[in-house]
């Protein structure tokens, strides 16, 4: 190791890594520093509930992985990182017995929508159709990281996803259409009528079309693999079970590059009370199953896609998640449940499943919502119970202590909600930035947010590159 580092990263989850990356691929020198025994923050892959089933302890499937700008111009396939996809990305089942489903041809989820509402649903994603590669770039490189390739483009896709998500739906005739499309909103874990929700959903409903809602052979810890992989044929390193409390417990670097909670962040570099205005929002909680066979849904189409959610009216999902972040745990769950196994096989012995499922509750809630959960399961999967082998809860606590930038249980690292959706991680035309000239912050607190996708992490680089240039 230098004597001094150009960077050092604290945080080996996706976007600590791809920055590391983005700086060593530049020949900058590079370490990284994790306090857990094992890298990938949200993007893990371990045997929770019994002996060869690989569970994803956080995310799972991975719309924006795929569709990442960054990773696109990384070669990680050649460290392994292989995408596999269901036959259909999503379905949302109802109580009738039938589906709507998010297919990546067009044509096939708006026949799924009925006559009333495919017109619609075709006039909505056909300017953005083989779009995805320059708004993807444009929408995820703001607020400053990067001129828009196409600002024609990103302006029409701000006009119709900046309002409300409820403004959107309005859209559509059947209350079909609107659940299946307030649940892609939903996935922001805030109240459907928050300012950019909509846009929220419709870049889940175009990366579908674009390049599907895939999961990474092996389980989402491929994704930290590959990334760790070319970080150290770059020339950097990753340190494992190194808990950094102080600036003083790293080694000397030009840069200082934190992909943790800005709670975190201020209490280690002591920038006092810097982020004492942003909001974590509400928790997740998380069940993880291994399955003996495939779930029971009473509908065809959730058999065969990735990811299924449940909420059969969008006015169930609207108050699921103003109950949970009200601060009161729904007795009727919004869930959003992922099958692995029927893309990837190999994470279950043969013939069996994983499957998980995690709805929304207040953030630090310590009740157990598994019964509610399964209830919501047994009424579209007749049966579900019976097929359970063993299950891993994770409710708001658990889910912090084991990643400690899910403040409460908030795995979106804060409330994507009002401003704070679209300026985090405080109103800043550089959120990448400290009040510290060397210290940086590059987690899913800043632009663009939540996901495992490293763009976070891409455009804080920007940032400590013009640092570096500065510093030299």
């Amino acid at each position: 190791m230098p004597s001094i580092l150009d960077a050092v990263v604290v945080g080996a989850g996706p976007n600590g890594l791809t920055a590391a990356v983005e700086l060593a691929r530049r020949g900058h020198s590079v370490a990284v520093f994790e306090a857990a025994g094992s890298i990938g923050g949200g993007a893990r892959t371990e045997e929770l509930t019994l002996p060869g089933f690989r569970h994803d302890p956080c995310s799972a499937v991975h719309p924006l992985g795929i569709g990442s700008p960054v990773f696109k111009t990384m070669p990680l396939k050649r460290y392994g990182l292989e995408w596999l996809h269901a036959p259909l990305p999503m379905a949302h089942p109802f109580d009738d017995g039938t589906a709507a489903v998010l297919s990546r041809s067009v044509a096939e989820t708006a026949a799924s929508f009925g006559p009333r509402d495919a017109g619609a649903y075709r006039r909505l994603v056909e300017p953005y159709l083989g779009r995805w590669d320059t708004l993807a770039r444009d929408f995820m490189s703001l607020p400053n990281t990067a001129l828009p390739r196409d600002p024609l483009l990103l302006a029409r896709f701000g006009l119709t996803g900046l309002p409300p998500s409820t403004w959107l739906l309005r859209r559509f005739h059947d209350d079909r259409v609107r659940a299946l499309f307030a649940g892609l909103a939903a996935h922001v874990i805030a109240p459907l009528s928050g300012i950019g929700t909509g846009a929220v959903g419709l870049v889940f409903a175009l990366a579908a079309h674009a390049g599907g809602w895939p999961v990474p052979r092996g389980g989402s810890q491929s994704i930290s693999d590959a990334l760790a992989g070319y970080l150290a044929d770059l020339g950097g390193a990753v340190h494992t079970g190194f808990e950094v409390k102080r600036l003083d417990d790293l080694p000397p670097a030009r840069a200082y590059v934190f992909d943790t909670s800005p709670t975190a962040l201020a209490r280690i570099a002591r920038l006092g009370r810097a982020y004492d205005n942003y909001r974590y929002g509400a928790a997740a909680f998380k069940l993880d199953y291994a399955l003996s066979g495939p779930v029971p849904w009473t509908a065809e189409a959730p058999r065969r896609a990735g990811t299924v959610q449940i909420g059969p009216g969008s006015r169930d999902i609207d108050a699921a998640l103003q109950l949970a972040t009200g601060g009161r745990a729904p007795r009727n769950p919004f869930l959003i449940t992922a099958q692995p196994s029927l893309a990837d096989p190999g994470r279950a012995p043969e013939g069996k499943h994983v499957f998980w499922a995690y709805g929304h509750v207040p953030a630090g809630w310590e009740g157990d919502l598994t019964d509610a959960v399964e209830r919501q399961l047994e009424r579209f999967a007749p049966g579900f119970r019976d097929l359970v082998l063993a299950r891993a809860t994770a409710g708001p606590p658990q889910l912090a202590a084991r990643n400690p930038n899910y403040v409460g249980g908030d795995i979106a690292c804060g409330a994507a909600a009002g401003l704070q959706l679209l300026l985090r991680p405080k109103i800043t035309l550089s959120p990448y930035t400290t009040a510290h000239p060397a210290v940086f912050l590059c987690s899913s607190a800043t632009p663009p947010g939540p996901g495992v996708h490293g763009m976070s992490g891409h455009n804080a680089a920007k940032a400590v590159w013009r640092h570096l240039r500065k510093a030299r």
